[in-house]
């Protein structure tokens, strides 16, 4: 399925527009997380995770999906494809692992730091609150410098594709057939 003209356009908003806002999200928790990391006032920390548990639980987890279905949606209605270019197969699953890793490690973490903090005890592992953005921060980088570089070339299945279209007279719709 090929997208029009149109409709790739849009796709490719929404999905520059998501990643940005990953980005940015990801940004703010990481400044969230290290003041209350560095920060000495009880009432400063618990304002930051709170703040880091409002944007976790409201606004990361759509912004991560929307990432992950409009890069699905680009690369399957386009030239691009999934498997056929490696930069574009990592980015699905550095994009799948990082939207996994949000549920499963980030907001855990942010949510015992804030049940930590919320019952009056300190902030209890800095890794808490710094680790997730950290970690995501750098994929979401690696991510855009290589939907910017496009390295690596073709997958195999690509230079197979690739093969067979390049073998498939024009009007023709099928892979070419040899006759004896």
């Amino acid at each position: 399925m090929k997208l029009s003209r149109p409709a790739r356009r849009a796709s490719l908003v929404v999905h520059v527009v998501a990643a940005a806002s990953w980005l940015g999200l990801t940004l703010g928790l990481l400044a969230l997380g290290i003041t209350a990391a560095t920060t000495g006032a009880a009432a400063t920390v618990e304002a930051s995770v709170r703040a880091m548990k409002l944007f976790a639980d409201w606004l990361l987890l759509p912004v991560a999906f929307l990432t992950l279905v409009s890069g699905l949606v680009l690369s399957l209605g386009t030239p691009w494809g999934l498997a056929r270019h490696r930069w574009v197969y990592i980015k699905f699953w550095v994009t799948l692992a990082t939207t996994t890793a949000t549920v499963f490690a980030l907001r855990p973490g942010v949510n015992s730091a804030v049940a930590a903090v919320a019952a009056g005890g300190p902030l209890p592992d800095a890794g808490d609150v710094l680790f997730g953005p950290i970690v995501s921060l750098s994929a979401y980088v690696f991510m855009t410098v290589i939907s910017i570089l496009k390295p690596w070339g073709l997958t195999r299945r690509g230079r197979r594709l690739r093969a067979a279209s390049a073998r498939t007279p024009v009007g023709t719709t099928g892979p070419a057939r040899q006759t004896a």
